[in-house]
């Protein structure tokens, strides 16, 4: 195995080398002030199968030789260019907006979330426009507009967000920032949060299992959020937010040219609540006061006569919360029966680094490496329950690129290793493990671009508690007719559940906790084993001269292991290794078409089938609708010579009913129905752009005002047998509304 291992390192870097053209494309309508590159734009030498397609910044790199003579350049909405090449310098060209076209097919080239027909992974790209359409104050509410990922609050008390992927929790789904496994550990349940949205350039939601290079943890997908370059963001930016449910927030970017290769940004973010709200009159808090001051100092060295480009990031965040009951005092009541309540403590320190070398004489050979490494304390107790972590992280990963004969034969390798250390205390027990692992891998993909891409993928890593094992993942793209695409996936993935804190929420109850059957090395259990099936069939086309496109996605996981958390008696939560089967099917039908100039709508069916076998038997997974509508409407104004327009858009979620956890054994008043009542929220927001540095927005969340009834049982009895605040299926506060504005400076 190290043999083969060794071969598997070591095969990129006795490719041939061979001539490339480097180059990049533009947007040749684009009104900004610096040249905009064109994303997804097809590349190929005529009468050849040899192509490429650019990045998200225009750029391509191609297989060069003499006999090559002319070029073809096109994208979908513009006229395609046919360039004549006489060596392989450097190029830059502007395609230009096809003559025919109406504007609405403009508006759909600018649409802010895409999907591409020629990405074998079935990714969805949200860039910033998307995140603006809503107060996407941290990461956590950056979904609320993009039908893939499913966004609800996990319990009544602490406010905090949980986010679903194909029917599966968070610790399901590989969340990264810049490729960097980010929200993972400690951070699980609330680090969503810890992430403001104004820091996020774009955001890159994969369905499935992801790839190898970024580790074994993905079992549901990942979600990768680009940060934004010192090089490119504003010289100055201001976001100021205010909602009338106490929140204050304000971000502030500030970005420097140091000199010819330095830029650094510094990244300041604040939010507070102060203000105590109950409207349902349960004398619980609705939403918990919160404290966070979040700092990020951001260094990036950029040589492209060299082929380096290098990040550093220090970042620095402390976050307070505090819920439980109107009248409770921490100073007085903490650990008593006085009144009921929460506080969460969480300081986080980070470094990250990310070192990318492209070869100047082979463009097609890259070297990256990437570090990170994290101290997350958190200090919080629920009632009586006390938990405290502390979780110190280290993950390293080399990276090599290069291609075989042509670019499309592309080859990625490396090596990684991750450490974690764990130090948790719940109440009266302690719990402590180390984690490290080392592993290689290897990914090989084929690009045709006529008609078929297709990635696979090999891991072998040596985990000190998880073992040795194997992560094979492969996905395919096969294009049989024009403005089609078919993707198949298919992938492993293993974890550690980490118990206690993926599951915060169960402390704000008086169940009692139990691990059963406690053989494993993880709390006594085994570790987490999974595969994910997909297939997704996209199809582009026009209605009455207007473009629309329409995916269907279907996707199943099976666990081989699962850690089951089960909390259908009422009375205690028991935590224990699968027996059994574990699935989650999920099917999404996703409808996008501009019927109007400049209006955009996005519509979709979901439907989930999500079981596990618990001791009780097979049951539906609590608190998981099957069935979810959902639709969004985006419509903005022509912009004026000044750059003064108007922007609105508004989001409308059904949710179908959700099965509660069993109450059969709480007392007859506290014993709620099998089944939750559907519900459906509308969201909207406006925005004046009064010019390029300067706009104004308001919005409403939750406008019909739908509000949870009695979501917290034994309210008025929080210490006794019965209190539980974890049958939250909708909001708890009701509607919601907020103003705010930017104001930006740009680079001279």
């Amino acid at each position: 195995m190290k043999n083969i291992l060794l071969i598997i390192l070591i095969f990129p870097f006795t490719l041939a080398a061979q001539e490339v053209l480097e180059g990049r494309i533009l947007d040749g309508n684009a009104v900004t002030e610096t040249p905009e590159g064109l994303f997804g734009a097809n590349v190929y030498w005529q009468n050849t199968q040899v192509g490429v397609v650019t990045d998200m910044d225009g750029n391509f790199t191609i297989p060069y030789k003499t006999e090559y003579r002319t070029l073809l350049i096109s994208y979908v909405g513009y006229v395609t260019d046919t360039i004549t090449v006489a060596s392989n310098n450097k190029l830059e060209h502007s395609l230009q907006m096809g003559s025919s076209l109406t504007a609405v097919q403009i508006n759909a080239r600018k649409k802010a979330s895409t999907r591409s027909l020629l990405t074998t992974q079935n990714t969805i790209l949200i860039s910033s426009d998307e995140l603006l359409k809503a107060a996407c104050c941290n990461l956590s509410e950056s979904f609320e507009t993009n039908p893939s990922i499913d966004v609800n609050f996990a319990d009544a008390v602490s406010g905090t967000r949980q986010v679903k992927m194909l029917g599966l929790t968070s610790p399901n789904i590989l969340i990264t920032t810049e490729n960097i496994p980010a929200i993972r550990g400690a951070a699980q349940t609330y680090g969503l949060s810890f992430i403001p949205g104004t820091w996020v350039e774009s955001i890159q939601i994969t369905k499935g299992a992801g790839s190898v290079v970024n580790g074994i943890e993905s079992i549901a997908g990942q979600i990768n959020a680009e940060l934004q370059k010192p090089s490119k963001d504003d010289r100055v930016f201001v976001n100021a937010y205010a909602g009338l449910n106490g929140r204050l927030e304000l971000n502030t970017h500030l970005n420097t040219k140091v000199d010819e290769h330095w830029d650094t940004g510094l990244y300041i973010h604040g939010n507070l609540r102060g203000q105590k709200f109950d409207n349902n009159n349960d004398t619980f808090l609705d939403l918990p006061l919160a404290e966070q001051i979040n700092l990020m100092n951001r260094w990036q060295y950029t040589n492209l006569e060299k082929g380096i480009v290098s990040f550093i990031n220090l970042r620095f965040m402390n976050d307070e919360k505090q819920a439980g009951q109107l009248d409770f005092d921490p100073d007085e009541d903490k650990f008593t029966t006085n009144a009921w309540g929460s506080e969460i403590d969480t300081r986080r320190f980070e470094v990250s680094t990310k070192l990318g070398w492209v070869n100047p004489e082979v463009p097609y050979q890259s070297l990256g490496f990437q570090t990170a490494y994290s101290n997350h304390k958190q200090e919080s107790y629920f009632g009586l329950n006390q938990y405290d972590i502390t979780h110190n992280s280290f993950y390293s990963n080399l990276i090599y690129n290069s291609i075989i004969s042509d670019s499309r034969h592309k080859v990625k390798t490396g090596v990684s290793f991750t450490f974690d250390s764990y130090d948790e205390v719940l109440t009266d027990l302690s719990f402590a493990r180390k984690e490290n692992s080392v592993g290689g891998f290897f990914e090989y993909a084929y690009d045709n671009l006529n008609a078929l891409t297709l990635t696979a993928g090999v891991r072998v890593d040596n985990h000190n508690l998880l073992g040795f094992f194997v992560t094979p993942r492969i996905h395919v793209r096969y294009a049989p007719w024009e403005q089609w695409a078919i993707r198949l996936s298919a992938g492993r993935g293993r974890r550690s559940a980490n118990i206690f804190t993926e599951n915060q929420q169960l402390f704000a109850t008086s169940r009692s906790i139990e691990i059963l059957n406690s053989e494993g090395k993880i709390y006594g259990l085994d570790p987490e084993d999974a595969w994910n099936y997909g297939v997704s069939v996209m199809r582009r086309f026009k209605v009455f001269g207007r473009n629309a496109d329409i995916t269907l996605d279907y996707y199943r996981t099976d666990y081989l292991n699962q850690v089951v958390v089960d909390w259908e008696n009422s009375q205690r939560v028991s935590f224990y290794n699968l027996e059994g089967s574990s699935f989650a099917n999920s099917f999404q039908a996703e409808l996008n078409f501009s019927p109007l100039n400049r209006l955009d709508i996005r519509t979709a069916f979901k439907y989930y089938d999500v079981q596990t076998d618990y001791i009780s038997g097979r049951l539906e997974r609590p608190l998981t609708p099957k069935t979810r509508i959902f639709a969004n409407a985006g419509y903005e104004t022509p912009t004026k010579d000044n750059g003064a327009h108007w922007k609105a858009d508004a989001t409308f979620n059904w949710l179908g009913t959700q099965r509660y956890p069993s109450t059969r054994n709480s007392g007859v008043e506290f014993r709620l129905s099998e089944r939750t009542p559907s519900l459906g929220t509308l969201n909207a927001q406006i925005t004046r752009v009064f010019s390029p540095s300067f706009e104004v927005y308001l919005g409403g969340e939750n406008i019909a005002n739908y509000r949870q009834e009695t979501p917290i049982l034994s309210a008025d009895n929080p210490f006794g047998p019965n209190f539980d605040s974890t049958f939250v299926y909708g909001p708890v506060f009701g509607s919601m509304y907020y103003v705010g504005l930017r104001y930006k400076i740009k680079k001279s």
